[in-house]
């Protein structure tokens, strides 16, 4: 799954969409109703590239449990967040049947399945080889096809700086007062 851009913010429900940087945070974009708002940066913000589920061997990226709940439900929904814990944890099983049962809790599995289906809905659920397809139909320029540059000859500064009167500039010069 191709989740690059798409974020968590603590507190806040829903997925989101980095649109934009500021000096001291980001832009956000809400994936289901459009709307735009600054997160700044005391604010935690996780991407969910970046979270993975504990197995029995090493961690599982979010994106790989994603990719095999795609592969499951053949692009369709998974199943409701809301439903019994029973429900939830035996569909998780059938999904990733190596997690680790002492620290994945349901509570994990249920946002999960939510941030899921948030992004099947929104139509943001993309899997990785369909963006590769399209960057390999570019044609590619070989080397010997790219045309030669001639080195361009170096030119003076002749921009003029406004001084005061009387007052020799010195560029790049720092006058410590020991010759």
């Amino acid at each position: 799954m191709d989740l690059q851009g798409i974020i968590s913010i603590s507190g806040m429900p829903g997925l989101f969409k980095v649109v934009g940087q500021m000096k001291n945070g980001v832009i956000a974009e809400s994936l289901t109703d459009k709307k735009r708002f600054p997160v700044y940066s005391h604010q935690q913000i996780s991407s969910l590239e970046d979270i993975s589920m504990f197995t029995t061997g090493d961690n599982k990226p979010v994106a790989d449990i994603m990719k095999a709940i795609y592969d499951k439900e053949k692009g369709g929904a998974s199943i409701d967040h809301k439903a019994d814990e029973k429900q939830i944890v035996a569909y998780f099983e059938s999904v990733l049947p190596d997690y680790d049962k002492e620290r994945v809790h349901a509570s994990n599995m249920r946002k999960l399945f939510n941030w899921y289906n948030a992004l099947q809905q929104t139509g943001n659920l993309k899997l990785k080889e369909e963006n590769k397809d399209a960057s390999e139909e570019k044609p590619k320029v070989h080397a010997e096809e790219k045309p030669k540059k001639t080195p361009a000859k170096h030119k003076p500064d002749t921009t003029k700086v406004a001084t005061s009167k009387g007052v020799k500039k010195t560029a790049g010069v720092r006058k410590t007062g020991v010759a």
